[in-house]
């Protein structure tokens, strides 16, 4: 038999879980190595023997994505796969170009074979793009099936940006197993919302024994998409959120076209803030590619503390970091709070900014006058909190989901910036869930 060598583009994610589902033992293949990039500092790792299976007793080596030529001619290649999200079509397919002048197969994998089926009911939610409002959706849909008497447990899409073999299967229920786990900014923003409302999150590397431990404890499971990825299992219940700040991207951006394609159930969110005719132009696109989908429309309601706290202050915002970076959003709710509660100035953050945030900016030139709060090891949070040290204003808005001041020292006045998923007429999503599976007896 002819094996057929491998090489895996990702972003320690949809990479890591494609091999675990279809390549791990799969002697018909071997991977030979990943790439990585949107996320700092991942390359350059491997790929643990522990994880990697009886194939690969050294593990497999991880490399940055600009070697990617070098390798294909190195280890002659014969296939690429492409496992990262949240990129526009055009980008996939100036990779596949590439690869395919290099000489071999360029291949996108779907659901049949990376899809790991469930036990218990299970409901997923996921999007369009970045930053449209999953998690807020994902906390709304937690709520609710608690409140009709089910267990739930989050699962997350995964953020292994530490010690993989460490990091196999995660179990977060208080936030001491955030601390125990050394948890990044990005990983507390998406875990501590659940862990504040009950919900006990998982997540990690290898995505079948963390539902096959999950299912343990739940009745039903609850997949809490990242960026715009499909989900790593066959659901009962798609939910995609679309985001009508950024018209046209629902078509335009890879995987998200597909998860809109395969959705039960829309929620056109935001649709408080964006133009009318934006919200207009979405909800007929996501008509045009999946007209069986039910459409719910909601809002993304913001609280503050104190919002005359914000008045007339010269204030420094914080935001989500992957929205501004690979979401490509020039602001968030931090922004649209100062704006709402008369802020005299928004200060640009860039004259302030040091080492990494500096590079942030950089390699991401489409970012307002706002801060990406990055954060995805010790380093980097020393450097987010140092440029906040330095910046000439009265007042801190943090648009973050978390309270930051867990992680790092903010060293003038500030405040949160809170916001949830709020349906408009109906149907609401807690009449499609109960129809779905009725209230627990």
């Amino acid at each position: 038999m002819v094996v057929k060598r491998i090489l895996i583009m990702g972003a320690a994610g949809r990479d890591f879980h494609n091999f675990n589902t279809y390549f791990r033992d799969n002697d018909a293949y071997e991977v030979v190595a990943f790439t990585a990039t949107q996320i700092p500092d991942i390359e350059g790792r491997t790929y643990p023997a522990e994880l990697a299976g009886k194939n690969y007793p050294k593990g497999i080596p991880i490399y940055p994505e600009e070697q990617l030529l070098d390798l294909i001619k190195e280890y002659q290649i014969d296939q690429v796969v492409f496992a990262y999200s949240d990129v526009p079509h055009t980008y996939v397919m100036h990779k596949a170009s590439a690869v395919l002048a290099a000489g071999p197969d360029f291949c996108l994998m779907g659901a049949k074979n990376t899809s790991i089926k469930s036990t218990k009911p299970l409901v997923s939610v996921c999007a369009v793009r970045t930053g449209s409002g999953k998690s807020q959706t994902t906390r709304r849909v937690s709520l609710i099936l608690r409140e009709m008497g089910y267990k739930v447990a989050a699962i997350r899409h995964p953020m292994p940006y530490g010690d993989l073999a460490k990091q196999a299967v995660q179990r977060f229920a208080d936030y001491a197993d955030l601390d125990k786990h050394e948890c990044t900014i990005e990983e507390r923003e998406e875990y501590e919302p659940h862990i504040d409302n009950g919900v006990i999150v998982y997540a990690g590397v290898d995505y079948e024994k963390i539902l096959r431990q999950a299912e343990q404890e739940v009745d039903i499971v609850l997949w809490d998409g990242g960026n715009n990825d499909l989900p790593f299992y066959e659901s009962d219940f798609h939910i995609v959120v679309a985001d009508p700040h950024r018209p046209g991207h629902e078509t335009s951006y890879h995987p998200g076209e597909a998860n809109a394609r395969m959705a039960d159930v829309f929620v056109l969110n935001k649709v408080d803030t964006a133009e009318p005719e934006n919200v207009l132009a979405v909800r007929e696109s996501l008509r045009q590619l999946n007209p069986d989908a039910i459409m719910i429309e909601g809002a993304s309601p913001l609280f503050v503390d104190d919002p005359d706290a914000i008045k007339g202050k010269r204030v420094l915002v914080v935001e989500d970091g992957p929205t501004l970076t690979h979401g490509e959003m020039a602001y968030g709710a931090g922004w649209v709070a100062a704006r709402r509660f008369g802020a005299a100035e928004i200060v640009d953050p860039r004259p302030y900014a040091v080492g990494s945030i500096v590079a942030t900016y950089n390699k991401y030139p489409t970012t307002g006058n706002v801060l990406p709060a990055m954060g995805y090891g010790e380093k980097q949070m020393k450097e987010l909190e140092q440029t906040i040290r330095n910046a000439d204003v009265d007042l801190v808005i943090v648009g973050t989901p978390i309270d930051l001041t867990r992680v790092i020292k903010i060293d003038k006045p500030y405040q949160r910036v809170r916001y949830e998923l709020q349906e408009i007429g109906q149907p609401t999503l807690a009449d499609l869930l109960e129809k779905k599976f009725g209230r627990k007896a």
